[in-house]
């Protein structure tokens, strides 16, 4: 009976993220067949599954060709800075443009380094680095770090500040670390290094 019940709360810690996981893309494409598939029925006649998302998965690829070429990347910026002009659009894409490109290994200022800070009154606080500064408060010019911590969800989160004496730089890359915040915790290392804030290589941005 021990062995069954290891064997059954095994297999369900398995299959429970994986049933999960299968479902909400499952929904998400059926969400995105229901836009473009009604469009194929009245041109082709008749309905076929599937066509919709195909559709979509080729107009994304597309977007991404041209947005590697040169002159297309010229028009979409473009584009966009003619779409930005619009009030309740720019209040929303902007943003959301910015925290997801953050994320974005290939985003030259993206997020790059993680940050771990001693906060006195929450302890150890984890997030990512998003730039370096000096502060002038009457006692000469006061290095500091700004860092994004998500909350409850990856894409929402607090910006914080804190002295370059408080922080410290842990060996873990952008993806783990969104891996951690992620899982809850549950994917930090058994054993990490940090390197102080102070001996980080690099001169601050102003």
């Amino acid at each position: 009976m021990q062995w069954l019940r290891r064997s059954f709360l095994t297999g369900l810690f398995v299959t429970v993220p994986l049933v999960i996981s299968v479902a909400a893309l499952v929904g998400i494409f059926r969400v995105i067949d229901g836009f473009t598939g009604p469009f194929y029925a009245r041109w082709l006649g008749r309905e076929l599954p599937g066509l919709g998302l195909l559709t979509t998965a080729l107009g994304v690829l597309l977007v991404g060709v041209v947005a590697t070429n040169v002159i297309g990347k010229r028009l979409l910026q473009r584009a966009e800075s003619y779409l930005l002009r619009v009030p309740v659009f720019k209040t929303i894409y902007a943003p959301v443009k910015q925290v997801v490109a953050a994320f974005s290994p290939d985003n030259d200022r993206g997020f790059k380094r993680v940050v771990l800070a001693d906060d006195p009154a929450r302890g150890l606080v984890l997030g990512f680095l998003t730039r370096e500064f000096t502060v002038d408060r009457g006692r000469g010019p006061e290095p500091m770090v700004a860092m994004y911590v998500p909350t409850n969800h990856l894409y929402l989160g607090d910006v914080v500040v804190y002295p370059v004496s408080r922080v410290s730089y842990p060996d873990l890359s952008v993806e783990d670390a969104i891996r951690v915040f992620l899982t809850g915790g549950m994917a930090f290392r058994s054993r990490m290094r940090t390197t102080p804030g102070g001996e980080r290589p690099g001169t601050l941005g102003v």
